[in-house]
């Protein structure tokens, strides 16, 4: 496997909120990364997220060797119907779906993070097959090591957008104020804050390494329970990094999860949305810690069956190899 990659957000947790300076710099990035010859003995070319614009380039690179798109999200779903940052309808949201679809007609296979994703991904741009490979976690990092705290704190970590949920979070902690809950990240929905319970905690950001200490110090983690159609293909990284840690795990009920978890069994679901669902969740996992313990092990070892870097690799190179 040979990667290339150029720097262009890393240190800047802005992200496209750093303006048009950063632009330049993506831009600039690209350039000398399409600028670079391939080497001759590469079988295969990957682009992954967020490359909806790079595939006309890629499949000139390719020279004729396949060319595989794991684009992880829909550009027009994910800022018309869940950001909203278009309206639907609009000429922006229209431009977006036509680069969706030209973007995931360009490769010869669209690679997608879940089998409901696959579904939505096939019917967005007429696809017959699209394989599934989940996203995981970097087992480097995320390894197991959780057990029972001393005090008892609920963890949500995300960038505060909406299809996380976050007010359906605040709202359970205001249910359960004799609960701490810690919300770290900033994002879209970030006002939402400014009035939170005062049970939760904000920490606006955490260098990326010190994320699994904090996963395996608090009681439990919380996925994701957003109710838009996104949040129900979808399974965050953040559910993936909680149960690679071997800690209870939180989320919603929805086709996506379900594809991975076992209700009861490797993780808690409740009804996306449902904030008195979500406390009485946590007050389970905070009163019982034998039920925390249960959840915790079987959530691992659903992640060393479904979701490891050994179990993903395969699934790769099985793609890989299906178009060579």
């Amino acid at each position: 496997m040979l990667e290339e990659h150029v720097s262009v957000w890393e240190g800047d947790r802005r992200g496209w909120g750093a303006g048009p300076g950063r632009a330049l710099w993506l831009a600039a990035a690209e350039g000398r990364l399409l600028a670079r010859r391939a080497p001759g003995n590469i079988d295969a070319f990957i682009v992954g997220y967020p490359g909806h614009f790079d595939l006309s380039a890629a499949r000139r690179a390719a020279r004729g060797r396949p060319l595989i798109f794991n684009p992880l999200v829909s550009l027009a779903d994910t800022l018309v119907s869940d950001r909203a940052r278009f309206r639907p309808g609009s000429l922006a949201a229209r431009a977006l779906e036509t680069i969706d679809r030209r973007a995931f007609r360009a490769a010869d296979t669209v690679v997608a993070d879940t089998e409901a994703d696959a579904h939505f991904f096939a019917g967005l741009a007429g696809l017959d097959d699209v394989p599934v490979c989940f996203v995981g976690a970097e087992d480097r990092l995320f390894g197991p090591g959780w057990s029972p705290p001393d005090r008892f704190v609920a963890l949500f970590v995300g960038k505060l957008i909406p299809l996380q949920g976050v007010e359906t979070i605040l709202a359970a902690a205001a249910e359960a104020p004799e609960i701490d809950f810690r919300v770290v990240g900033s994002g879209q929905l970030e006002s939402l804050l400014a009035a939170r319970p005062p049970n939760v905690e904000h920490v606006p950001w955490i260098e990326y390494e010190r994320l699994p200490d904090e996963i395996r110090g608090a009681g439990c983690s919380l996925g994701i329970f957003g109710t838009s159609g996104k949040a129900q293909r979808v399974i965050p990284n953040k559910a993936f990094q909680a149960i690679a840690c071997a800690a209870p795990l939180i989320t919603a009920d929805t086709p996506a999860a379900r594809e991975l978890l076992v209700a009861e069994e490797s993780a808690l679901l409740v009804p996306p949305g449902d904030a008195k669902a979500l406390a009485q969740a946590v007050r389970r996992l905070a009163t019982d810690p034998d039920l925390a313990g249960r959840i915790a092990a079987a959530g691992r070892a659903a992640y060393e069956q479904e979701a490891s870097e050994a179990v993903l690799g395969v699934r790769w190179r099985t793609i890989i190899e299906g178009l060579l």
